[in-house]
């Protein structure tokens, strides 16, 4: 059986980061490949067929632990394939080109996102190298082409749609967040300092409330660093300066996601930017595969797998639309369901892991052939 190092972040329990979920999916998923993954020690969570690779010492990916990489470079030689399912960076790139490479051995890159706010077309031309490059979006395929980049294949990201899947509320989920059964609940799965989404949400909050009097805020952010965590102490503050404080949850870290889409009546990502997120951000896949109604932000990246049909699309720049599509749902939820199953339809078309599994295991195939 040919062999596959999945060169990633720490794969590691929670199941709260898009990029080490996905990866974690795809090994135990992709027929007719050895998987070897990269974890903090051993994992006991992982599936026996997963094979590990005791790289790092934490499940934190910082600088320290980016250098502890090159402890692969003296056994990559014995995998059939090396995929780096790392966002591509002069500095990473550098290292896997100089340290990370074998004769014998094929690459793959994964591009989850072109960072165009970081880097001219000139430079996509340097931080790709792989044999085969894989991009998540039709978008980022067809720039890297027209850049005259070759061995370009779109997959898109997938996940597991039976664990994301449309039940009832969880009762212990709605004790533990102080949720009870006539809220109505709206969550925002997305990032406190990055996106340009919290102040718009903060600000609308208070009307909400008050044509809304049974609604309910989730904030489903993890605190990921000091600046994240500086921009949550700064929304506490405004929202207990405004009286609305009790309104509102805080989640963290939630190594449950499915529950808290399922505890959701609607699920909103009004983003102004996607700097730094993957082109297809999993946590609108999930709620999409939750048969949640979702609130998108009308940007070109967004648009290629969100449309009036499975989802609620409003303009990025307009900050009034947010609210009016939330009350819009709120009083037809008729319109509310029709929207989630159509997504979570069109999620089971597009984004099943175990068609996007299939999906890797034919480029493997190809790729060693």
């Amino acid at each position: 059986m040919k062999k596959v190092l999945l060169v990633t972040r720490p794969i590691t329990p929670p199941w709260d980061e898009a990029s080490k979920n996905f990866a974690y999916f795809l090994a135990k998923t992709t027929p007719g490949f050895e998987f070897h993954v990269l974890t903090p020690g051993q994992v006991d969570a992982l599936e026996p067929h997963i094979k590990q690779e005791h790289i790092y010492s934490s499940a934190h990916l910082d600088w320290l632990q980016r250098l502890r990489l090159l402890a692969i470079a003296p056994i990559i030689k014995k995998f059939d394939i090396a995929h780096f399912m790392l966002t591509p960076n002069k500095l990473n790139t550098w290292a896997f080109k100089t340290f990370l490479t074998s004769k014998t051995t094929k690459t793959i890159q994964t591009i989850a996102t072109l960072r165009e706010d970081l880097f001219e077309d000139a430079d996509f031309k340097k931080i790709i190298f792989a044999d085969l490059v894989i991009t998540y979006s039709d978008y980022a395929k067809n720039k890297l082409e027209k850049l005259g980049l070759a061995n370009i294949v779109r997959i898109y990201p997938g996940i597991d749609t039976d664990l994301y899947s449309p039940t009832s509320k969880n009762m212990r989920a709605m004790d533990l967040l102080g949720i009870k059964q006539e809220d109505f609940i709206i969550s925002y799965p997305g990032e406190y300092t990055r996106l340009g989404a919290t102040d718009d949400i903060v600000e609308m909050l208070p009307d909400l409330f008050e044509k809304i009097p049974t609604a309910k805020f989730i904030f489903a952010c993890r605190v990921k660093n000091e600046k994240d965590a500086r921009k949550k102490d700064e929304v506490v503050a405004t929202l207990k300066e405004r009286g609305i404080f009790e309104k509102i949850i805080f989640t963290d870290t939630f190594t449950d996601m499915p529950k808290l889409y399922n505890l959701s009546d609607v699920v909103i990502f009004p983003v102004r930017n996607m700097e730094g997120k993957f082109d297809v951000p999993l946590a609108v896949i999930e709620a999409f595969a939750c048969e949640k109604p979702v609130i998108v932000s009308n940007l070109p990246i967004l648009e290629e797998f969100s449309s009036s049909e499975n989802a609620v699309m409003i303009d990025a720049k307009d900050s009034a639309q947010l609210p009016a599509a939330i009350i819009d749902l709120f009083e037809n939820r008729e319109k509310c369901e029709k929207i989630g199953k159509a997504a979570r339809a069109y999620t089971l078309e597009n984004f099943d892991i175990k068609d996007v599994a299939n999906q890797y295991s034919e480029a493997y195939t190809k790729l060693l052939s």
